[in-house]
């Protein structure tokens, strides 16, 4: 409670109430603070190990994509009782976003709306820094997706670049094909797309060793038909596992206080997530009989909210919202809240 009282209002007083440069603050000192932060994680560390993907994970709580795209502050994650971080999304070629303001906080719904368009340093710039700072002491996921300058027909040589490049580093792979806010984007799900993608990178990834786990992240707001054709192309391109969900166009669930920002272009996530990010779980694991593991995230800014994912079918749970809007005491309540399970 001291970070929602104290902390969050302090930074945000000190970035202007500007919700993207108190994100990028926070990265920043994250990055410069490093390993040094390690005594922290015997605050907030839980210890609670299982093994998912073939990997091994020291508890089931992860940070999920867009926290920290560019992989700045990976060494600091851990410290803050992280069991996994995904960076990214990176796309191949480097990109600014969309224009500013692009990012919204909505803390009487307990939610963020953003239209950051996946800017960052390029997948190249990734690799160059994890080739010289090393990988994380957790397991390290890296999202990937397409360039906004890249045509859609061309989108599969984007994220085999990206996959060929970052290769050597990544524990698993995230494919995006779900973000609201790169134009085109969200028609990769379709059928025959997602098919010819799949087919693609499972053949880069079996030039490369085969070994490194490739998930594809799905949008909260498919139709049960779709999401259904969609798991079944994953079945049978051997796709290792879903991640459910990404933000999502819907506005429901906003609070009166916070109308007007419903009009703002983006993906919306946090609180009016929790309920539909937990049913597409639920579907996906129903609907493939639990042969892919999930990681469930969307929503979930509390221990019960983590519980009920796992109870739908979820194997790991990821944060952001809620971390962002709450600090590193909601990786510990909820890994402990896992763990006591």
């Amino acid at each position: 409670m001291l970070f929602d009282r104290i902390v969050r209002p302090a930074m945000y007083r000190l970035a202007y109430h500007d919700p993207e440069a108190v994100h990028e603050r926070t990265v920043a000192l994250l990055s410069r603070a490093g390993t040094a932060l390690r005594p922290l994680s015997r605050a907030y560390r839980t210890d609670d190990p299982t093994t998912v993907l073939g990997l091994t994970f020291p508890n089931r709580v992860g940070l999920a994509a867009g926290m920290d795209k560019n992989g700045r502050a990976l060494h600091a994650w851990p410290a803050l009782g992280f069991g996994f971080v995904e960076v990214g999304t990176v796309t191949r070629h480097p990109q600014p976003g969309n224009p500013k303001p692009r990012l919204f906080s909505l803390p009487a719904t307990d939610a963020v709306i953003n239209r950051m368009g996946f800017n960052n340093d390029g997948a190249q710039a990734l690799a160059d820094r994890l080739a010289a700072h090393g990988k994380p002491a957790v397991p390290l996921g890296i999202s990937i997706g397409k360039s906004k300058v890249t045509p859609l027909d061309e989108a599969v040589e984007d994220y085999r670049f990206s996959l060929r490049t970052l290769h050597p580093y990544a524990d698993y792979f995230a494919i995006n094909v779900s973000s609201p806010n790169t134009p085109g984007l969200r028609a990769l799900q379709d059928k025959a797309a997602l098919a010819e993608l799949l087919a693609e990178l499972r053949k880069t990834g079996a030039e490369l060793g085969g070994r490194t786990p490739l998930l594809v992240k799905v949008a909260p707001d498919l139709t049960d038909d779709a999401l259904a054709e969609l798991l079944e192309v994953c079945l049978e391109h051997g796709v290792a596992g879903i991640i459910a969900t990404n933000t999502t166009l819907s506005r429901a669930g906003i609070a009166p206080a916070e109308a007007a920002l419903a009009s703002e272009a983006g993906g919306l996530s946090g609180r009016p997530l929790t309920q539909r990010s937990a049913e597409v779980v639920r579907f996906v694991h129903e609907k493939t009989e639990g042969k892919l593991p999930i990681i469930g995230v969307g929503g979930i800014l509390g221990p019960d909210d983590a519980r009920r994912m796992l109870d739908a079918g979820a194997s790991l749970i990821q944060l952001y919202t809620g971390f962002a809007l709450h600090g590193p005491g909601l990786v510990r309540r909820v890994g402990r809240g896992l763990a006591a399970r």
